[in-house]
């Protein structure tokens, strides 16, 4: 820092608004003695001090170390001006007149523990009130038009403060001070109870007859802070049956909402780790592993909220208004998102009406828009926390690169999409947007991408899309005007993904598990281990390629992968095996998959190690068809006893050019026999999820000893597998490999897009 001047402008950036950071600032000047402004800029907090300057470096110091807990400043440039004789120190109006923004938009975060108390505090004027915020917490970024973030900017612009309210807002010394959300009940918005035919229920308080109704089996849609949810008793085997019955949701596990965490607990096991995720200011849905015996002296969960599987997906309230239902109804709620299937999560009061009233008794509505929809973030933890959704309390925070790159667009893929945008060293990646594979959600991608451009103020010279050319998501990029498109390999933004979250630049082995990915020979990869940098790769080892019989139906339906991979491994003796499988499928649909794999109709070949989950999942009898992405796989990692020492062996070759292939025809034979032989289901799961470790393990060290490379990185949906990521990370380290995992987005397609803008972004620099 300068010292020879009495003033100077302070630029600082980061996450610095919308977290009581000018007020902040504003208590941190009269500390120090400093005179001056403070306001919200497109870029950040542009502060003016003038005083003592041999306060400025203490000043700043504290302003990086000691910031407001919802704040994160990642830079801060000091330099002297001209003396202005300021009289006092103040907070000004922001500064929207630079048409540069790079200001950090904040997540949404929960209801604080001082809001908390207030509302309920029987004397204070907020007692009941399902909207109470303050500067530390409350709604952001599903509120939030436009940049700077000020109230006019946000949904609370309709609702003028009251005198009260005004005056909180205006004293610096209040925790209210430029909050902008900050209403009561006298001025903002309120909460309304309607059957499913919109008409209000009057006569009780809106929260405390959902409440009532919810006790009673009834099902409420609940508008939250990023959407609506369905809520039922938890408790409540016909409420819950019903529950999927009408949103036609067969087998997907329900997510819970607890009271809070001790309600929980008797139905749960809750590591250190897991319980300080479940209470952070994100209040994620935490992946929690089931007591094998529930507390018999308590009411046990309805079965239905969570069928075949060892885990609950359970969250804590994290709005006012959760608190006030969950006090007045069960302790427990399935909280489960509000839309139709496959649809966007509904946000809108008549929207959600149009929506879901077939599945909902009621609606309990609340008039303040959500400008953006956020659905609940999925996590769990696993030597870190691994997210399987990210989404609300997270998007859309930055990802910080290691290097400077053009304004960019990375479209993502087909499933579980999110996009990113990259200005300069941050990758913003958006909320969880869905399965593209209908208009309503290719219209919320759409919107999501004009968002985030607006806000952030990126105008993408470049855009990056998978190479499949039948996803949406690369139809999009090519409809784009004026840009240059770049197409990248789905497996290669896997990995490029998981180096850049981790600051790696240098050449990596990448092994990269999933379901489906278009690979450069035009076959359905999934099982691959690649070499890789930034800007290329080459395919270094993969499993065998298979016949995936029907396409696009193999997905839904393991049994045709079951039957695919029993006819490599065994050819047509397969259809005298006596074990339930092959006796419970009609010769007639065998003896037509046959036919079609031999001629090669509608069976694009397949090195899926996915789809090898989905074979297993079938052969040993788990599940034929799926009623939801990766049912299978995890149905049998559910059902599959701990890993033994050693698996059931595959042949893995060498050819001339050194690519490695990994034939699981001696695992699947293996299995049969044991099944023959009566083994438990449990037992062959746990030598199969060994055997695909073991696998994987020898051949990324066969391609070190050719490459030399001993960084590898893991990526891809499998790794949500608990097992395998355990397994696979354990045995590489045990060679002496360092290993890279995800711990900041998600394994799987949801983390995708960040992998494709810097390719895109390294390619265009190479070709410089």
């Amino acid at each position: 820092m300068l010292h020879e001047k009495s003033a100077v402008r302070i630029e600082i950036q980061g996450v610095v608004q919308g977290v009581g950071f000018r007020p902040f600032v504003f208590q941190l000047a009269k500390q120090y003695g400093f005179r001056g402004e403070v306001l919200n800029t497109p870029q950040g907090v542009t502060l003016t001090l003038e005083g003592d300057p041999e306060k400025i470096d203490p000043c700043c110091r504290e302003i990086r170390e000691n910031c407001p807990p919802l704040a994160t400043v990642t830079s801060i440039d000091a330099r002297p001006v001209e003396a202005r004789g300021y009289e006092d120190f103040r907070i000004v109006t922001s500064s929207a007149v630079d048409a540069s923004r790079s200001a950090l938009i904040p997540p949404d975060v929960c209801v604080c523990r001082d809001c908390l108390d207030e509302m309920n505090d029987p004397a204070n004027r907020r007692f009941g009130y399902p909207f109470i915020n303050c500067t530390n917490c409350g709604p952001r970024y599903t509120i939030i038009q436009d940049v700077p973030y000020d109230r006019a900017k946000t949904s609370m612009s309709v609702f003028p403060m009251c005198p009260e309210c005004r005056k909180e807002y205006d004293d610096p010394e209040d925790r209210r001070f430029h909050a902008q959300p900050n209403a009561c009940e006298r001025c903002g918005p309120g909460v309304v109870l309607v059957d499913n035919r919109g008409v209000s229920l009057d006569g009780e308080e809106p929260i405390q007859a959902a409440g009532r109704l919810l006790k009673q089996g009834a099902i409420v849609g609940v508008k939250g802070l990023g959407g609506f949810h369905l809520a039922a008793n938890a408790f409540d085997p016909a409420a819950v049956e019903a529950l999927r019955t009408r949103k036609k949701r067969p087998d997907k596990p329900f997510a819970l909402m607890a009271g809070d965490i001790e309600l929980i607990r008797p139905h749960v096991k809750i590591s250190e780790p897991e319980e300080a995720l479940l209470t952070s200011l994100h209040r994620p849905i935490v992946l929690l592993e089931k007591h094998e015996a529930p507390d018999t002296d308590r009411v046990p969960l309805a079965r239905a909220v969570s069928f075949n599987n060892r885990r609950l997906g359970v969250m804590l309230p994290y709005t006012p208004l959760h608190h006030l239902l969950l006090e007045n109804g069960p302790g427990i709620l399935v909280m489960t998102s509000g839309n139709r299937s496959g649809e966007p999560l509904s946000i809108d009061n008549d929207d959600a009406l149009d929506a879901f009233a077939d599945i909902a008794d009621y609606f309990l509505l609340h008039n303040r828009d959500i400008y953006f929809r956020a659905d609940d973030s999925i996590v769990q933890y696993q030597d870190g926390t691994r997210f399987l959704r990210r989404s609300r309390g997270y998007a859309p925070l930055p990802v910080m690169l290691k290097k400077k790159f053009p304004p960019m667009l990375a479209c993502g893929g087909g499933l579980k999409s999110t996009v990113c945008l990259v200005k300069e060293n941050r990758a913003f990646l958006s909320q969880h947007i869905g399965d593209l594979d209908n208009q309503k959600t290719f219209g919320f991608y759409k919107k999501s991408v004009e968002h985030l451009e607006n806000i952030l103020d990126i105008e993408p010279g470049i855009v990056a899309h998978d190479l499949h050319p039948g996803y949406m998501s690369t139809g999009f990029a090519g409809d784009q005007q004026g840009v240059e498109t770049v197409a990248v390999q789905h497996h290669h933004a896997h990995a490029v993904s998981c180096m850049a979250e981790n600051g790696l630049e240098e050449e990596v082995i990448a092994i990269t598990l999933d379901g489906t990915g278009l690979g450069t020979d035009n076959t359905i990869w999934g099982g691959e281990i690649l070499t890789c940098t930034e800007e290329g790769f080459e395919r270094q080892a993969h499993l065998t390629q298979v016949p995936m019989p029907g396409s696009d139906a193999a997905v839904k339906e393991p049994w045709r992968m079951g039957i695919s991979w029993l006819y490599h491994a065994m050819g047509a003796d397969f259809l005298d095996l006596d074990i339930p499988f092959v006796r419970g499928i009609d010769p007639s649909k065998i003896e037509f998959l046959i036919r079609m794999m031999d001629k090669g109709l509608n069976s694009p070949m397949t090195s899926s190690c996915g789809r090898l989950f989905d074979a297993v999942a079938a052969i040993t009898g788990i599940r034929n068809r799926v009623s939801y992405e990766g049912q299978a796989a995890m149905e049998l990692e559910a059902v599959s006893g701990p890993m033994p020492e050693k698996g059931y062996g595959v042949d893995m070759a060498t050819n001339e050019s050194g690519m490695v292939t990994m034939d699981f025809s001696p695992c699947l034979q293996r299995v049969v026999a044991d099944l023959g032989d009566g083994e438990p289901i449990s037992a062959v799961g746990g030598r199969f999820h060994r055997t695909v470790v073991q696998s994987f393990v020898e051949a990324a060290s066969r391609v070190r000893e050719r490459t030399r490379i001993s960084k590898a990185v893991l990526s891809g949906g499998v790794f949500n597998n608990r097992t395998i990521l355990g397994g696979i990370s354990l045995g590489l380290e045990q060679r002496e490999f360092t290993v890279y995992t995800h711990t900041r987005v998600p394994c799987g397609d949801g983390g995708i897009s960040l992998g494709q803008a810097v390719i895109a972004g390294a390619m265009k620099r190479s070709r410089k």
